[in-house]
């Protein structure tokens, strides 16, 4: 089974109910800005551990933060 797998993400909107701009987020997981940016636009696949810092810094979960569909 070899199924195509589109992921999105939420970061963007979750990043602004917190206040939060993309270098304020990158610093608070240890990335640079543009890390934070090509997540963002869908451009990055980002590790299971990155994803959960950044669902710890959006107190939220990989749930709410990434909805998966397929292609």
């Amino acid at each position: 089974m070899n199924e195509a797998v589109r992921m999105h993400n939420r970061i963007k909107e979750l990043r602004a109910r917190h206040d939060f701009t993309q270098e304020e987020l990158a610093r608070r997981v240890g990335v640079r800005r543009e890390t934070i940016v090509h997540i963002e636009k869908g451009r990055y696949n980002l590790s299971l551990l990155l994803a959960w810092r950044i669902t710890r810094e959006l107190d939220t979960t990989l749930d709410e933060l990434f909805q998966f569909e397929p292609e």
